[in-house]
């Protein structure tokens, strides 16, 4: 199984900005130190090219990003300070997510340690979520002929709006969502199906409304599951409220992971939120997540 990184291009950031930009780096020397996946197997992504962004991003706001004349309200509304570093690491992002998900077509599994950006419409950004790799890695999928009818299984904390916009009409893709309630983004955008989740919900009751949910994934009949893998569900999370705990949280992966297996489809898993402090528990409930799929898929 191919895992591809993007943390050796760096993106700047201001003293005491909140995003936790030093978790995708400790995630993969986790990974690498603990034996889960081989050096061989973890990947640099390359950036992915800017005609490839545009088969599922308007044109204008591609070109507005990669040259930085975005305006200000929109740059607020993303949260991250453009520089060159910002463009080179938003488009490593995306393409890891296409690069996992061509590996995942031919091995059955393919995982990106970034993306998720699940927060990010066809003609704008917000919520740290720049250009959505999910979307634009679907397209290009298609383009290339590898898969036709995809299913978003988004286990994030957070509603994946921008993904369930920008794949509303498409009669051959599924979106589920199960979020918290209460969370950002605070106006939802209908998904295929969505599941808000009370403040507090702990393992039980999170993995008892999964399951029937990944029924009707099955139902669908995809050829490719996309999930955005989200550990912002955990209780020490800080922005998640929550209450899952990491091994919860592998149960969950294992649960999406089997049933990728059952339907015999292709499974790209992404990164998506964590916020804990210390950032040690995000990087631990990612890793369990990785030694499920190993055992699944390596």
């Amino acid at each position: 199984m191919n895992i591809y990184y993007t943390d050796t291009f760096e993106l700047p950031l201001p003293e005491g900005h909140r995003f936790p930009i030093d978790k995708y780096r400790l995630l993969r020397l986790a990974l690498l130190e603990r034996g889960v996946v081989a050096r061989t197997r973890l990947l640099q992504a390359l950036p992915a090219q800017a005609d490839l962004v545009m088969t599922a991003h308007d044109p204008s706001y591609v070109r507005a990003v990669l040259d930085g004349s975005l305006d200000r309200r929109m740059q607020r509304r993303i949260g991250l300070p453009w520089s060159p570093g910002f463009v080179t690491r938003t488009l490593a992002s995306v393409g890891a997510t296409i690069e996992a998900s061509r590996s995942a077509v031919h091995h059955g599994f393919g995982a990106s340690l970034s993306g998720g950006t699940h927060h990010a419409f066809r003609d704008y950004g917000e919520g740290y979520c720049v250009f959505n790799d999910v979307a634009v890695a679907i397209a290009v999928l298609r383009r290339e002929g590898r898969a036709r009818r995809p299913a978003v299984v988004d286990l994030d904390v957070h509603q994946g709006n921008g993904t369930a916009a920008m794949l509303e009409n498409d009669g051959q893709a599924y979106t589920l969502s199960i979020h918290g309630a209460g969370n950002f983004p605070f106006r939802k955008y209908p998904s295929t199906r969505d599941v808000d989740l009370p403040d507090g919900c702990g393992d039980a009751d999170y993995l008892d409304a999964l399951a029937p949910e990944l029924e009707r994934v099955a139902a669908f009949g995809p050829d490719i599951i996309y999930y955005q893998a989200g550990v912002d569900v955990i209780a020490e999370d800080a922005l998640g409220r929550l209450s899952l705990s990491i091994e919860g949280v592998a149960r969950r992966d294992r649960m999406v992971g089997e049933l990728a297996q059952r339907l015999g489809v292709p499974l790209v898993m992404t990164m998506g939120g964590g916020y804990a402090k210390p950032i040690a528990h995000t990087v631990e409930a990612h890793c369990a997540g990785h030694v499920v799929m190993r055992e699944l898929f390596g």
